[in-house]
């Protein structure tokens, strides 16, 4: 069973959430809270397997409220609930560890299958969503970027070729028959790049890729990836 929090600081919004998952028999809302503040100590509490959380709550906002409990190591997982107004908080968002957004008018059925690929330690990172990351990063001012990361040291030339196939949001399947290897070697290489370089999925290898200069946007070959579900 895959517990859940739902933070929301609107009462229908985490009554219609609530109501979609209970016809879920493999979920299970566990806790709610209507701000941060409170998503922060209720999370503490119940350590849900995933914590839907919103961006915009009073006392303190999804985006602090996620950098609190990953900096703490909360044992959940986040996923962020957005609206397509909200697309400047994203970025932050996914930066301060969530492990992927979703957005609030999404289906009972989109909703239900993000938890679960987020519950079982993946991230929610199709095309359409790395596009919008992109596209965060870029309006972000040249002098907030960090430094060349020295980590990159550590990986290989295949790694590296690796790294920026993931951040052009393309799935195991496609990586693989672009570099004319097995998906298994594939997840062996995927797995090597987060290792080396601390990360913890690919959401967080997407966000380094570009702040560190591993692909460019607008360069040629950055393709999304048809098959990425």
């Amino acid at each position: 069973m895959t517990t859940v929090v739902i933070a929301d600081d609107q009462g229908m919004v985490r009554a219609g959430f609530r109501s979609l998952l209970e016809s879920e028999p493999d979920l299970e809302v566990v806790g709610e809270a209507v701000n941060g503040e409170e998503a922060v100590e209720v999370v503490r509490r119940l350590s849900p397997d995933v914590t839907l959380m919103d961006i915009r709550m009073p006392v303190l906002d999804g985006i602090a409220a996620t950098r609190q409990l990953v900096a703490e190591q909360v044992p959940t997982r986040v996923l962020v609930l957005t609206t397509f107004d909200l697309d400047e908080y994203v970025f932050e968002a996914l930066r301060a560890g969530a492990s992927g957004f979703l957005l609030k008018d999404a289906p009972a059925e989109e909703l239900a299958a993000a938890i679960r690929v987020v519950a079982s330690g993946d991230s929610l990172l199709a095309p359409g969503v790395t596009r919008r990351v992109i596209d965060a990063f870029v309006r972000r001012p040249a002098r907030q970027r960090p430094p060349h990361d020295e980590r990159l040291a550590r990986l290989t030339p295949r790694e590296l070729e690796v790294l920026g196939l993931l951040a052009r949001g393309l799935s195991n399947h496609t990586i693989a028959s672009r570099l004319y290897v097995s998906e298994a070697t594939t997840k062996t290489h995927v797995s090597n790049v987060l290792s080396k370089l601390g990360l913890r999925d690919r959401v967080q290898a997407v966000i380094f890729a570009y702040e560190n200069g591993i692909v460019v946007v607008g360069e040629p070959g950055r393709t999304e990836d048809p098959s990425y579900d």
